[in-house]
């Protein structure tokens, strides 16, 4: 089954841009589809590999700040192709 994963990291202290920064290095490196914006990275695949990564690569982010909020969106289909149509 295939899924878009939108995630927004929100970082509660002075020093947010590098706990940001080390996630979104992270899942580029994780061979899944990234795509960046300015207010939220979209991550798309296979659910079993999304959610593996996501679960290693969420608790190092978590674990790297003091205190902060992560959103997170799941579609169920892959998203990644999308074009407006209007």
């Amino acid at each position: 089954m295939k899924i878009s994963v939108e995630l927004t990291l929100t970082p509660l202290q002075d020093d947010y841009e590098p706990a940001i920064i080390n996630l979104i290095k992270s899942l580029r490196t994780s061979g899944l589809t990234i795509l960046e914006n300015p207010l939220s990275t979209q991550v798309f695949g296979d659910y079993d590999k999304v959610m593996e990564i996501l679960t290693k690569e969420l608790k190092s982010a978590l674990e790297a700040i003091e205190r902060g909020v992560l959103y997170i969106k799941i579609v169920k289909s892959d998203r990644s192709n999308y074009e407006p149509h209007f």
